[in-house]
């Protein structure tokens, strides 16, 4: 499974909105700066992460976005849903009705076939995993090996 890395920007994005929460709405420019990423391209995952409701954006020369609930409250599958939509991973086109099977009793079709059903099992154990682990777990993860990380990100947009 591939997913864009637009996810991966926006669970970035929402660390670093908590991080930065206390100095009001943070505008994409700042964010877009932070990580050098491109201003229009990171703007997109953003509106689709106020569309999903984990951010709120404010308009206007002193807007930007900020979280809409705490990272202990949004999961990683939020975000993945967010960015990639609430569409199934592997889609099933029933290849098994062409070719050889095209002549077969319907009966035989009555069931998913095995790779479907493997498939999906595989996937919603990976959903799974990612709503249970929240935004704030990850947070935790990231600043295990260096608690001041929130802070030396604060200082370095205050000096850029």
């Amino acid at each position: 499974m591939r997913m864009s890395e637009g996810v991966e920007w926006a669970a970035h994005c929402c660390l670093l909105l908590d991080w930065l929460g206390e100095d009001g709405p943070v505008p994409t420019s700042r964010i877009a700066a932070g990580y050098e990423l491109p201003r229009p391209y990171l703007n997109k995952q953003l509106q689709a992460l106020v569309r999903a409701g984990i951010v709120t954006s404010t308009p206007g020369a002193r807007g930007g976005f900020r979280l809409a609930r705490p990272l202990a409250e949004i999961t990683m599958m939020d975000v993945v849903t967010a960015i990639e939509g609430p569409e199934p991973a592997f889609q099933c086109t029933e290849i098994r009705r062409r070719g050889v099977g095209a002549e077969a009793p319907e009966s035989l079709f009555r069931t998913p076939c095995a790779v479907s059903t493997a498939m999906r099992t595989a996937e919603l154990a990976w959903r799974k995993a990612l709503a249970e682990q929240t935004l704030a777990d990850v947070n935790t993860a990231a600043t295990r090996g260096n608690p001041a990380l929130p802070s030396q990100v604060r200082a370095w947009y205050a000096r850029n």
